[in-house]
């Protein structure tokens, strides 16, 4: 594409000339190709930190993950994945360090910490009869909550009468309106169709890109490259990564 100096003729302010030649004083004009949008934070600075984190089943595990990071879990049922969340979350007894934007998790308060850095189980409890009475602002809810195909009457839904997949989906709604700054997912779309795991994908998604970092457990080969570009492998209580050639989680 070719661009031209744009100068103006002497004794005529109000006349611009467009010449190709040299000139003097001349400013060049070239359009210029649009960026694409960065994202709002600094994608290598580590965020949470993890060194020798260990249980009495757990070897002692080690790894970084950035802020707007996910890393795929996987491994075989029974080889310490889940394990591996509730040591980070500090839900068992463990020992090692640690740390989230370089504050050790021993001088937080332990409400605090499990807001900062989110666990969604397998499994969630539910404490109340209705949906609506598990969130403490229905209002910030309601458009993660639409995302996933709730509508608004689902406020006053008996938890008795969801499915595990409408459970699951409430749940990580519930972990992210708090506004955690990492989250721990176990298989959180295990028991949903197809459409519903493209609309927890696409919501992850969007949160990464605007700086959530994620730890996500999946059985599912095809996910893991679809969330993740680093994998940890979990076997036998040892934990260890495996960095495949897998484009980077980004927002459409």
């Amino acid at each position: 594409m070719a661009c031209y100096s744009w100068g103006v003729v002497a004794g005529d302010l109000n006349t611009i000339v467009v010449q190709t030649g040299e000139s003097v004083n001349r400013q060049t004009a070239c359009p210029e190709v649009p960026k694409e949008p960065e994202p709002p934070f600094q994608t290598d600075a580590p965020l949470l930190q993890v060194r020798a984190l260990r249980t009495n089943i757990l070897k002692p595990a080690s790894f970084a993950l950035a802020a707007g990071e996910c890393i795929a879990v996987r491994g075989p049922s029974g080889a310490g994945k889940t394990l591996l969340l509730r040591a980070i979350a500090d839900l068992d007894p463990n020992q090692g360090l640690v740390s989230l934007e370089g504050r050790d998790r021993s001088k937080i308060p332990g409400p605090e910490w499990r807001r900062l850095v989110g666990y969604v189980p397998a499994e969630p409890g539910w404490w109340a009869e209705t949906v609506g009475e598990h969130f403490g602002n229905w209002t910030a809810a309601a458009a993660a909550l639409g995302k996933l195909g709730f509508p608004e009457e689902a406020k006053s839904w008996p938890i008795a009468r969801l499915s595990t997949g409408e459970r699951l989906r409430l749940a990580l709604v519930r972990a992210l309106i708090v506004g955690p700054k990492a989250l721990l997912l176990d298989e959180p779309t295990a028991a949903l169709d197809l459409a519903s795991v493209e609309a927890v994908e696409s919501l992850i998604a969007d949160r990464i890109w605007a700086g959530l970092a994620v730890l996500w457990v999946t059985h599912d080969a095809g996910q893991a490259r679809r969330i993740a570009r680093r994998q940890l492998v979990v076997e036998a209580g040892s934990v260890r990564e495996e960095v495949g050639q897998w484009p980077v989680t980004t927002s459409p």
